[in-house]
């Protein structure tokens, strides 16, 4: 397809670069690093300090400073949440202003609610993708969504769990196979993400010792209460946390691993962590939840119970005996960055026609 100007909405409150906040950061990095590759010219709406190497513009995101007056007020919201509602609100009154001079499409993906609400105002059509589930404040929005909106769920699961809301198109995220390299395997065990309650690092830890793997452990730790109850009392010799890694370590790392585990105690929309492991080769062993069943099949890992350490520790011992040149080959087919913009793609030129009408 020809090139399109797209204008790419991110998350305003975490930078688009590495080391990655989360999959959602990653996720958006990849797509318009491909995006731009095919010859599209995207605009990238991001939190400040974003990656400049993107080769894309970032619309600016100004703060709102409230005045010192309405700061006693009880009722009054919190100024982080003053400044993310001020910043896209800038962002979509811009857009309703001079959208159909400078873009094609809009690619909302964000988790924001004004600009599925707001998107009726554009005279240019909106992607919108859906990476959590139904949360209130984006179920309200689609009330007030354009009839020039598409929305996108990053797996079937998450397409079930909004379809009382709206109709979605899957199309499964993916990982840059480029990057995510197989690699050699036969090392300790690999937890990856943010160390957060719901992600479970904890009974991944409990899970390796009874398996008798060693295992590390690297991503940002973002709740210190959790990590000093939960995390550090459980380190030791066999068990090392590696800190928050950037891509290229981090990806060496899940490349020499024998088996990576993912351990969410939630629904996962998606589980990036477990398309990047697939992509170096080494099968994975995770708890069935959300949309991990969609990408680990008997082939390339194996599925746990929710929530029970003694039937991981089982399934992470099969896992690691899977071939891992198989697993790669799976993960390019099904996970790859290309598979997943060749589907936005065609999705984009579904609506692009629309705006010149």
């Amino acid at each position: 397809m020809s090139g399109l100007r797209i204008c790419l909405i991110a998350s305003s409150r975490f930078p688009i670069r590495e080391p990655f906040a989360g999959g959602l950061e990653s996720h958006t990095h990849a797509l318009a690093h491909e995006l731009t590759s095919r010859g599209h010219e995207v605009t990238l709406f991001a939190a400040p300090g974003s990656d400049p190497t993107l080769g894309t513009r970032h619309l600016p995101v100004q703060a709102f400073a409230p005045g010192f007056v309405g700061r006693p007020d009880v009722s009054v919201t919190p100024e982080t949440w003053m400044a993310e509602h001020h910043a896209y609100l800038g962002l979509m009154l811009e857009l309703a202003a001079s959208g159909r001079q400078r873009f094609d499409v809009v690619h909302n993906n964000s988790l924001h609610h004004l600009p599925v609400a707001m998107a009726s105002t554009l005279a240019v059509p909106m992607v919108t993708t859906l990476h959590t589930p139904p949360v209130p404040w984006l179920e309200s929005a689609l009330h007030y969504a354009s009839a020039n909106s598409a929305f996108v769920s990053v797996s079937r699961f998450t397409a079930l769990a909004w379809a009382h809301a709206v109709t979605s198109t899957t199309i499964l995220n993916g990982v840059d196979v480029d990057r995510w390299q197989q690699g050699p395997g036969g090392g300790p065990a690999i937890w990856s993400g943010r160390l957060v309650p719901e992600k479970g690092p904890h009974l991944a830890i409990d899970a390796a010792r009874l398996a008798g793997m060693p295992l590390v452990l690297a991503g940002p730790s973002l709740d210190r209460a959790y990590f000093d109850a939960e995390i550090a009392p459980r380190l030791g010799d066999d068990v090392t946390y590696l800190g928050h890694l950037d891509h290229d370590h981090l990806r060496l790392q899940v490349a020499a691993a024998r088996v990576a585990v993912v351990t969410p105690t939630w629904d996962e929309p998606y589980g990036l962590v477990a398309a990047e492991a697939l992509a170096c080769g080494t099968p994975v062993a995770a708890f069935s939840r959300g949309a991990l069943p969609e990408i680990v099949d008997e082939t390339v890992g194996a599925l746990a119970r929710p929530n029970d350490v003694t039937d991981l520790a089982r399934v992470m011992a099969h896992a690691a005996g899977l071939d891992r040149s198989h697993v790669r080959r799976v993960a390019v087919e099904r996970c790859s960055i290309s598979v997943m913009v060749d589907g936005y793609e065609r999705l984009y030129d579904q609506l692009a026609p629309r705006a010149a009408a």
